[in-house]
């Protein structure tokens, strides 16, 4: 039985919400759109300033500008391609993972209070929901 609109539209700014509020746990001064670029880089990279934009989507001149912005703070450093001197990669720093480690303490921290608010039931009801929610995201993920 196919979920109802109104569950749908509910869900969506439920989730919506939720992230947002996340998002405004981090307080180191750090822009959604870098946060987002240094993840990536943490998790994937050393990458190819191409090969960010498309993974972030966005344009070659907006990672540039991302890219420029973290190499200044510090959280990211440009190195040649072992194989092509002439490609340029970009890796996170020590100094970034240890931020990024303390983003995410800070983020799970909040949702843990948040979750303690709830009843047991609530909370185990909700729990019981993660397989069918990274489900979600595990159909979509190319």
């Amino acid at each position: 039985m196919p979920a109802a609109e109104d569950d749908v539209s509910r869900l969506r700014m439920i989730l919506l919400r939720l992230a947002r509020r996340l998002r405004q746990q981090v307080h180191s001064g750090i822009t959604p759109s870098q946060l987002s670029a240094l993840v990536t880089i943490a998790k994937r990279g050393p990458l190819t300033l191409g090969e960010l934009a498309a993974i972030e989507n966005v344009q070659p001149p907006t990672i540039s500008r991302i890219v420029g912005a973290l190499e200044g703070e510090g959280w990211v450093e440009r190195t040649s391609d072992e194989r092509d001197r002439r490609i340029s990669l970009v890796r996170a720093t020590p100094a970034a993972r240890r931020e990024l480690e303390q983003i995410r303490e800070e983020r799970n921290a909040w949702l843990a209070d948040r979750l303690a608010t709830l009843s047991a039931g609530d909370r185990n009801r909700l729990l019981a929901a993660l397989p069918a929610l990274e489900q979600l995201l595990d159909e979509e993920t190319p």
